[in-house]
């Protein structure tokens, strides 16, 4: 039961090759560039979506940090469409993997505190220690401070791993339970049914959130660091 129940959340294969580069690239494939005159009506929602992203999220960033635009709606798109692909059956969801979404965290974390420290190297080192701290408290404060800067990206990643993989396993479990409970209680299936179909539309409320969180704390740090 175990075997099955967490066999979605293992990297896939055909003839013992892995296909996990494939599916990350999939997303690309759904949002083609344009190359007509006019465009069409998902060109035009890509579009009008893509611009709403921006809005919000460079509104506050300096010049510098309007710079990382195109990185930050590519992440938030590649982020919430790979959830999305992960609702359909016997398919693969890359971020249910600590590692992946680490391979995502750990080099934007960098990136803004490498711009932080390239621009702002006084006001960067300043947040390692507070202004009016006591002599015999710094290096404990030094310690304290430069943990909780190391262990942002962690947290990012760790923050986005559970609460996509709790989603999936009840979208498998809830299935296999309304299944179960068809031939001897018709009722307890069709309200498991019910079930089913509110938490698939919360599963997406939960991939747009989870994709717009991850990017917004990247933002965040950029901006603190800008």
């Amino acid at each position: 039961m175990n075997e099955i129940l967490f066999a979605s959340f293992t990297t896939p294969t055909i003839m013992n090759i892995p296909i996990a580069l494939f599916i990350l690239a999939l997303p690309s494939l759904l949002f083609p560039s344009p190359f007509r005159l006019i465009n069409n009506r998902i060109v035009s929602m890509q579009q009008w979506t893509t611009n709403l992203i921006l809005k919000r999220m460079m509104i506050t960033h300096r010049p510098k940090g309007q710079t990382w635009s195109l990185k930050l709606v590519s992440l938030i798109i590649f982020i919430g469409t790979t959830i999305l692909l992960g609702l359909l059956p016997h398919s693969f969801t890359p971020t249910t993997q600590l590692s992946m979404n680490l391979g995502m965290a750990i080099p934007l974390w960098a990136g803004t505190v490498a711009v932080g420290f390239r621009h702002k190297s006084k006001a960067s080192l300043a947040h390692l220690l507070p202004q009016g701290t006591p002599t015999f408290l710094i290096p404990m404060l030094l310690i304290i401070e430069t943990i909780s800067l190391l262990i942002q990206p962690v947290a990012l990643a760790v923050r986005l791993t559970p609460n996509i993989t709790a989603g999936h396993m009840l979208m498998y479990l809830t299935p296999s339970a309304t299944l179960a409970l068809m031939p001897i209680n018709p009722m307890a299936s069709l309200t498991s049914f019910g079930f089913l179909a509110q938490l698939t539309i919360l599963e997406f409320a939960v991939a747009v959130i989870q994709a717009y969180v991850f990017t917004l704390l990247i933002s965040l740090y950029l901006h603190i660091n800008t």
